[in-house]
Order: structure tokens, then C-alpha cells, then sequence
């Protein structure tokens, strides 16, 4: 079911400068907006879901925010490029000189993120990065993803999915879990963000299915101690979260190119095409084909 966001939104001295353009998507909501602000524009902002703002122009000497209005706006700092805001965090903002912006906001579902980035970086530490805000200027490469689904807004292309996968890419770039998530991931069992995200380059390198002993040694754990702690972090074993990500894959060759199914087959270690359905099959309720056609045409 597509995503509908609420938000608390009081402006004053900011226009558009061209109709909003906006899509609902399963688990987020997003919205390209071109604006103008006036010398002492204000605005208010609160919603009850987590929210990533990405500015395709610099404001940072334009445009000023604050999680408190009696604050003196002296002491605002500066809007950065890109941030991720926890949901019922309020936002103030004041307009220091005139400008013409345009941003990506993603409204997004929290359930949603979190079944997406638990596997990346474990549960615990994936809840923790919810409730952090962060506040990028260099945005670099994530400028590039936030344009890309900007245009699928715009003008859809190729498919939904494809705009999912940007999103969570967004904001598995901009998101940091605390410095101490490593430490606490320990204490409770699991393995740290930096063991998850060595895993998951592994898994990605390696054609072929590896076994508990060969991915223990990539974490410099005892396999004994290994299984215990990915079943912590991810609630799968490492055999299930790995045909996942064979399947995250195949799903990325289908939407993204024209190969054939023989050859994703061959290309992801499924023995052959009738091998690589039947699993597509268990895990996304039909064929690779009809995925794909569907996924195309939406």
C-alpha cells in the first residue's frame, strides 16, 4: 500500500516557484519542491515520521534552523545540505538573505526503514540511527541518487522499485549510527555496523554460497560465537540472509537491465533458470519474469 505522510507545516514569506511534484510509494513519500524565500522567511515544520531533506543548491548562507524558537536566531546554525530527521522533531527555519532553492523530501514509513536496515546494520543499531538527526554539507554522490529519483518523480521511467531502492540507498548514506553502536552491539550479543557492512561486501563479491565458517572468519569471530551473534543482529540465520541478498541482487539485474534469466541464474549460483523461479517464487510471490514486467511498467 503506498505511503501517505502527515506533517504540521506553518510558512511565512516562501512561495513555489513551480508546481510541487510528488509520489506515494510503498513505505515513503516523496516530494520535489522549487521555492522562493524572502529576507526573513520563516517556517515551521513537524511530522510524526522520520524525513530526509536533501537541497540541490547550497543554502547554508541563506538560510538558517533551530529544534527551539525561543532560541536568539544569532545563535541558529547554519541548513546543510542534506539531513535526516527524526520523527516529532521540530524545525525551525529564517530566511538571512533571499534565495531561490529547490529540495527532495522523503517522508518515511519507520517500519519500513527499519526492515530495510536492519540487515545492513543490525536492528539495534538501525533503531538507534532513527533517533539520530544528522546534518550533512558534503553531500557528494547522494546529490547524484537524490536527482536521479527527483526525475523519477518528475517523470517516472522505470518502475517503483527502482525508486524504493534509491530511497533506501539515500538513507543508508546519510544516516550514521552512533560512535558507540559498535560497543553496545557487543554488549548485547551482536555484531557491529562495520562487521555487517564487511558480510555484506563479501557476500556481494563472492559468487556462490558461503558457508558459517568461511563468513566467522571475515568478522574474526569463532563460528560457534559467529551464529550466535548474526542471529542476534538480524533474526535470520546466515543462510537465510544470504539467499535474501542473492535475491536483492537478481532483482537489481532484472529491473536495471535486459540480461536473461538463464544468465542471472548463472551469474548468482542458482544451478539453472527453473531453480533461480522456484526460489524468486518463495520469497516474492511470483516469477522473475512477471516481477520484472510489472516492476517495468508501473
Amino acid at each position: 500500500m503506498a505511503f501517505m505522510h502527515s506533517m504540521i507545516v506553518q510558512t511565512e514569506g516562501i512561495r513555489s516557484t513551480a508546481p510541487v511534484r510528488w509520489q506515494s510509494y510503498n513505505g515513503f513519500c516523496a516530494v520535489h519542491w522549487e521555492a522562493h524565500g524572502e529576507v526573513g522567511a520563516r517556517g515551521y515544520y513537524r511530522s510524526p515520521d522520520p524525513r530526509l531533506m536533501l537541497f540541490f543548491n547550497d543554502v547554508s548562507e541563506q538560510i538558517v534552523l533551530s529544534e527551539n524558537v525561543a532560541e536568539p536566531v544569532a545563535r541558529w546554525r547554519p541548513m546543510m545540505r542534506a539531513l535526516f530527521v527524526p520523527a516529532g522533531l521540530p524545525m525551525w527555519t529564517e530566511f538571512r538573505n533571499t534565495h531561490v532553492f529547490s529540495h527532495l523530501d522523503l517522508h518515511l514509513s519507520r517500519d519500513w526503514l527499519l526492515e530495510r536496515l536492519s540487515p545492513m546494520v543490525g536492528a539495534a543499531a538501525a533503531e538507534e540511527a532513527l533517533r539520530s538527526p544528522v546534518e550533512v554539507q558534503d553531500v557528494g554522490a547522494l546529490a547524484v541518487i537524490a536527482a536521479t529519483l527527483a526525475e523519477e518523480i518528475d517523470s517516472p521511467t522505470r518502475g517503483r522499485h527502482f525508486a524504493e531502492s534509491l530511497a533506501v540507498t539515500l538513507v543508508a548514506g546519510l544516516i550514521e549510527p552512533p560512535s558507540e553502536a559498535p560497543e553496545r552491539a557487543k554488549a548485547q550479543g551482536g555484531l557491529t555496523p562495520s562487521q555487517m557492512r564487511r558480510l555484506r561486501q563479501r557476500v556481494t563479491e563472492h559468487k556462490g554460497r558461503l558457508t558459517n565458517a568461511e563468513l566467522s572468519q571475515v568478522v574474526g569471530l569463532s563460528e560457534g560465537w559467529f551464529c550466535h551473534a548474526f542471529k542476534k543482529s538480524t533474526g535470520k540465520t546466515p543462510l537465510q540472509w544470504q539467499q535474501e541478498m542473492r535475491i536483492a541482487m537478481v532483482k537489481e539485474c532484472l529491473l536495471c537491465s535486459d540480461v536473461t534469466l538463464a544468465e542471472i541464474a548463472l551469474r548468482h549460483d542458482f544451478s539453472d533458470q527453473g531453480h533461480l523461479t522456484r526460489v524468486f517464487r518463495r520469497y516474492e510471490g511470483t516469477t522473475p519474469s512477471a516481477w520484472r514486467r510489472e516492476a517495468r511498467t508501473r
